[in-house]
């Protein structure tokens, strides 16, 4: 992909989420949008298959599928027909994995697994009992978990994932045909809100990110156009 930017769409429905793009003309500055669990719910499959028909945009279908290996599988399917170029998954048992990327290969589509979520810290490893495997058996660094979740994912087949910004140059070294889908992306500056493991577009692209997931440093911006094109031009100042 050109263009790494994938724009989420954090918006009420679909037609205030056109409206944004279309009042700031970011239609040809950005790669794909991110249809996220909040549009989705509201808007469903027009959010879908709007963005991907008539808007002729990528759209990443962030669900982050968990559920039992056919509960999963269909999903994916349905996600297909709706025109999905990619589709968020946790990674979990092995059968959910195979059988949600056997689905998803004749839409074409990625299926991206979800390793630690970038909100999370070395706290919240500790407050959910996530041990370390290389360290002190009582801990698990949050790194150290993505590298595991991610080496499991790909050795049953996925070869997408969804990691932080510090997390993904080890990731590509680990996995290094596999796509990576970033979020926690903040340009210097900006606020960090409630992410937690982030980092710079330009930094994440020298280590190996596909598609960088940007969504509140444009659509809380003064001039969300100037911010994209700010972006675009870190990022290609970084290549």
């Amino acid at each position: 992909m050109k263009n790494p930017i994938c724009f989420a769409l954090d918006f009420p429905d679909y037609d205030d989420a056109v409206r944004f793009i279309d009042g700031h003309k970011l239609r040809e500055h950005i790669g794909a949008v991110k249809v996220g669990l909040e549009l989705f719910i509201a808007s469903g499959r027009e959010a879908v298959i709007g963005f991907n028909a008539i808007q002729q945009l990528d759209v990443v279908l962030d669900l982050k599928l968990h559920d039992i290996p056919e509960t999963v599988e269909r999903a994916v399917k349905v996600g297909g027909d709706l025109g999905a170029k990619y589709m968020t998954m946790h990674i979990q048992q092995r059968s959910t994995i195979e059988r949600a990327v056997k689905a998803a290969e004749p839409f074409g589509i990625t299926m991206l697994g979800v390793t630690v979520l970038t909100s999370m810290t070395q706290s919240d490893c500790e407050d959910l009992m996530l041990a370390s495997q290389r360290h002190d058996p009582t801990y698990c660094y949050p790194g150290e978990r993505v590298i595991s979740l991610a080496r499991f994912g790909y050795e049953h087949g996925m070869r997408g994932f969804v990691c932080s910004p510090q997390d993904v140059k080890e990731l590509k070294v680990v996995c290094p045909d596999a796509f990576f889908l970033v979020p926690g992306i903040r340009p210097t500056g900006a606020a960090v809100g409630d992410q937690k493991r982030v980092g710079t577009p330009g930094q994440a692209i020298k280590d190996g990110a596909s598609l960088l997931v940007i969504g509140r440093p444009i659509r809380d911006a003064t001039d969300p156009f100037k911010s994209t094109q700010d972006i675009l031009r870190e990022i290609n100042e970084a290549k």
